[in-house]
């Protein structure tokens, strides 16, 4: 099963071990932690070294949008 997550009809990560993938949806949609953590997360790891940008994401499991999600302004 192939899971990606997407930005503006672009996947930005795929994976195939069916845990990862959703685990980053989470983080980034601010599921898994929030406050300081969450925005460092935003700013560190999503903005500065995954490549995604502010605004809407999707996540797709075998090709059907399962999720959709919002990495918000901080």
């Amino acid at each position: 099963m192939k899971e990606e997550i997407k930005q503006n009809g672009r996947t930005v990560l795929s994976g195939t071990d069916g845990f990862s993938i959703p685990m980053f949806f989470n983080n980034l949609c601010g599921k898994n932690f929030s406050g300081t953590e969450y925005q460092e997360y935003i700013r560190n790891i999503a903005l500065g070294e995954m490549g995604f940008k502010l605004g809407e994401i999707a996540l797709y499991r075998d090709g059907k949008q399962v999720g959709i999600g919002t990495i918000p302004e901080l």
